[in-house]
């Protein structure tokens, strides 16, 4: 059968949303926080076909993963190494993948992300605004990635900055405040504030590239991604940091347009060779090689090679670009 329903796998990190992935796939959600929703052959959450087989004895490995991510607490503060840098990591026992994970997502609710350094004369202007001048002054002279460097090794003490954010307005002080009560004496805190916070509506899209400094805050929408699990994180999270591989993965290179732009409903993911494709109800599409797809009513589905597909909802499918 060229069309197959397939089974994803879904991931309980404690960030999750207990209702938008449990409401999707129309099931019970047991309190529980169902995070992600994978749909790929990465051992760490392959999917099954209809008949209870691995997706992966008909597809073999495919290079991208795609995911439904709902997030109702901040995602810890990470980057993504470069292809060299993956490769080597994994000779080293460093990363558990030799791929990077260059990634996307697309919002399907409002959606709050860290998304890249922002660009060095606004950085200072908001640092003024919130009154961190001393933060603004470093920025000024050396730049928001010699001021990432200087906070994380202690060079830079977080907790002026911290405590000017108390009476600051702008959703990048109140973020500070609330990381801040979570995350006591965590430097990632005031680099939050060297970053773009980007709130996107639906439809729209943000690209994480290899170094690209970010943390997902709030909102649900659909990952694609190279597969690959590799991160590397600094901070906002109970789990391992490793601060030198972060300065080392990290590229300060401000950005300037945070937002992806969208032509004809396709998001590219060039890193991984691939794009996602929103087909509205009534659009048509060719799948092009192994392709997955996921519809707005929480269908997942297996495209094999050269299948016509006919949407009679709103679905993300993965193709070849």
């Amino acid at each position: 059968m060229p069309v197959r329903v397939v089974e994803g796998v879904v991931q309980h990190y404690e960030w999750g949303d207990p209702t938008f992935i449990p409401n999707l796939l129309g099931v019970a959600g047991k309190g529980k926080p169902w995070a992600e929703l994978w749909l790929g052959t990465h051992p760490n959450g392959p999917t099954l076909l209809d008949n209870g087989e691995p997706l992966s004895e008909l597809t073999g490995e495919l290079t991208y993963l795609l995911k439904v991510l709902s997030a109702a607490e901040p995602l810890s503060l990470q980057a993504h190494p470069t292809p060299e840098q993956a490769a080597d990591g994994f000779e080293q026992g460093v990363f558990g993948d030799a791929y990077p994970k260059p990634e996307l997502l697309v919002a399907l609710t409002e959606f709050e992300a860290l998304c890249g350094v922002r660009p060095d004369d606004a950085t200072v202007d908001l640092l003024r605004r919130i009154g961190a001048d001393r933060l603004a002054d470093t920025v000024a002279a050396d730049g928001a990635g010699a001021a990432m460097r200087a906070l994380y090794l202690g060079e830079i003490d977080p907790t002026d900055t911290i405590a000017v954010c108390a009476d600051a307005d702008g959703p990048e002080a109140a973020w500070v405040r609330t990381l801040a009560e979570r995350y006591p004496g965590d430097p990632s805190v005031v680099v939050t504030l060297l970053l773009n916070h980007v709130t996107l509506q639906p439809g729209e899209a943000i690209h994480l590239t290899a170094g690209n400094l970010h943390a997902y805050l709030r909102g649900s929408g659909i990952e694609l991604m190279r597969a690959s699990d590799n991160v590397v994180r600094g901070g906002l999270t109970v789990k391992e940091v490793d601060i030198d591989l972060l300065l080392d993965v990290v590229d300060p290179t401000p950005l300037a347009q945070p937002v992806m732009e969208v032509t004809d409903g396709r998001y590219p993911l060039p890193e991984a060779g691939v794009a996602l494709l929103k087909l509205e109800a009534g659009d048509s599409h060719t799948a092009v090689g192994h392709e997955l797809a996921v519809t707005i009513d929480g269908t997942t589905l297996y495209f094999s090679p050269g299948t016509p597909v006919y949407a009679e909802t709103t679905t993300f499918v993965v193709t070849t670009l």
